[in-house]
């Protein structure tokens, strides 16, 4: 199969287990699946789906834990015609369900460990659900289908389902600013552009072995999966526990001879501090890739002394666009502030625009716009969304050029590198994931005690990004505590959207125009925290 006949991601692995059939496609810790296995495997889910009415254009939801059987998952779906829906394990009943009902998931693949989180969903969302991969469905209201009868399926070959590259492969739901996630509609056209670019980039090849560290629902994984595909690499998927215990994760690195890392700076940062490095050998680690978040400078030089023979990269680009630039760290001396996001790859077009949409001078700064083929075609459902999301360019009436509006404050040097100067909008990024504030804040605000509501970012005792809240009450002798905020904040948000600390206030500080001044609040957090620490 040549790549110009490839028009869908399944394709690449059913290639390569033509080609080389035993040639290693994934492995999770001593398990093992080559291209030729992970192909027959995913045939059989497909078959096995689109004889439960499975079909071209729906969507199935993939709500389990890393194993062997998330790749598995994911091109079976594909196969079948469908887009594939990752939710987040940790993600509280209320947030899964609203994400389950946006986009119509009927078929759920899950896990035993995870299908007991399905019994605290609302009957009407769970009676609508055939759940996949369960041992016993009914009693929880759901229906079930067992990985026993998956693998009775036929796996010869995939069903005869007519697609192009512009049906939609996966939607990944990320913050949005009311309270609402919003879905990330890619298709198999657009994750191609990036996999491929990516996989020529670093020179992806068969001898190379890429650490997966994202979760499944975080768009990081989409090169760790689909780029490795490309190529014919392998993908070393790393288990959830691990990428907690930096110790373990460096041992596992070193033991499997991954090549090739794609990460958070967070979890660079913490392998650094906690994970021993100085007793393994990382001879085999050729590419140290990071993004999702700034890499403070002082961490990545002492990183880079530690793994001379690895090159360091950023990479850049959001969810909706996947990665669009990347820039090669070189030798940093300590005294660099910041590390440019790099030129924009020969796959993206990009504008620097002012407030009024207007091309800033060169060398000013402004937002980002960008349009390459590997952009998303919009959100799920969104109307109204896409229609702010999107930049149109004229060129005839014929002919207009689409852009996406990043949110990205940058400026271009004389070389054309762009350097990122932080956001234009209330989104921040924590540990890599996207948190929109507004969304911190309309949480909070509906607990029944809560007046109003602020979030801003701080710093961490490590020196990483982190959010913090605070909220007046409408009554003044309310003694609700923190703690009960923070629990409630828990029932309806992600764990990583979770304030560190709530902090009740008598008032807020204001602007001139009656808006709460977050800056104000944020120095007055500083003060407050600072005098709590003196006093412990």
């Amino acid at each position: 199969m040549s790549c110009s006949a490839i028009l869908t991601l399944p394709q690449n692995v059913d290639k390569h287990a033509q080609c080389e059939p035993g040639r290693l496609a994934i492995r999770f810790l001593d398990q093992r699946l080559s291209y030729a296995e992970l192909s027959v495997q995913s045939n059989q889910l497909a078959n096995a789906l689109a004889a439960r009415g499975v079909c071209r254009g729906d969507r199935v939801g993939i709500y389990m834990e890393k194993s062997l059987r998330t790749p598995v998952a994911m091109h079976g779906i594909m196969k079948a015609g469908a887009a594939y829906v990752p939710l987040d394990p940790g993600a509280p009943p209320e947030r899964l369900a609203a994400m389950i009902n946006d986009c119509g998931i009927g078929h759920l693949l899950c896990s035993d460990a995870r299908s007991r989180a399905l019994a605290r969903l609302p009957a009407s969302v769970a009676a609508r659900l055939c759940v996949w991969g369960v041992q016993s469905g009914k009693s929880a209201g759901y229906e079930n289908v067992s990985w026993a009868e998956i693998e009775s399926a036929d796996g010869a070959a995939a069903p005869a389902v007519r697609m192009s590259g512009a049906d939609v492969a996966y939607i990944i739901y990320t913050s949005g600013s009311t309270g609402q996630p919003k879905g990330i509609v890619h298709t198999h056209d657009s994750s191609h552009a990036f996999s491929r670019w990516a996989a020529a980039e670093y020179g992806l090849a068969s001898s190379d072995l890429l650490s997966n560290h994202a979760p499944l629902h975080f768009d990081l994984s989409i090169l760790d999966y689909f780029a490795a595909a490309v190529a014919g690499c392998g993908t070393s998927i790393i288990p959830e526990e691990f990428t907690k215990l930096p110790s373990s994760y460096a041992a596992l690195i070193a033991a499997q001879r991954m090549t090739v890392l794609y990460t958070v700076p967070f979890a660079l940062v913490q392998l650094l501090l906690r994970g021993n490095l100085g007793a393994h050998d990382f001879g085999s680690l050729r590419w140290v890739i990071f993004g999702g978040e700034p890499m403070s400078t002082k961490h990545l030089c002492a990183l880079m002394k530690i793994w001379p023979q690895a090159r360091f990269d950023n990479m850049y680009g959001p969810a909706e666009v996947n990665g669009v630039s990347h820039y090669e760290v070189p030798a940093l001396d300590g005294d660099e502030t910041s590390i440019p996001i790099g030129p924009l790859g020969s796959h993206v077009e990009g504008l620097i625009v002012d407030d009024a949409d207007a091309e800033v001078a060169p060398g000013d700064v402004g937002e980002l716009l960008v349009r390459t083929p590997s952009m998303m075609s919009g959100y799920w459902a969104r109307p109204q969304l896409n229609a702010l999301a999107f930049h149109h360019r004229g060129q005839s009436p014929d002919a207009v050029d689409v852009f996406y509006r990043t949110g990205d404050l940058v400026r271009a040097d004389k070389a054309a590198v762009l350097h990122f100067l932080g956001r234009k909008d209330r989104q921040v990024k924590v540990r890599g994931y996207r948190i929109e504030l507004d969304e911190v804040e309309a949480i909070l605000a509906q607990h029944p005690a809560v007046e109003e509501a602020a979030a801003v970012t701080g710093v961490d005792n490590s020196g990483a990004v982190s959010i913090e809240a605070a909220v007046t009450f409408k009554d003044r002798a309310c003694a609700v505590t923190p703690q009960e905020l923070s629990s409630h904040c828990r029932k309806l948000l992600p764990g990583y959207a979770v304030p560190g600390r709530i902090t009740p206030l008598p008032t807020f500080a204001r602007t001139t125009t009656g808006k709460i001044d977050r800056r104000a609040l944020r120095d007055r957090l500083v003060v407050i925290h600072s005098a709590a620490a003196e006093t412990e």
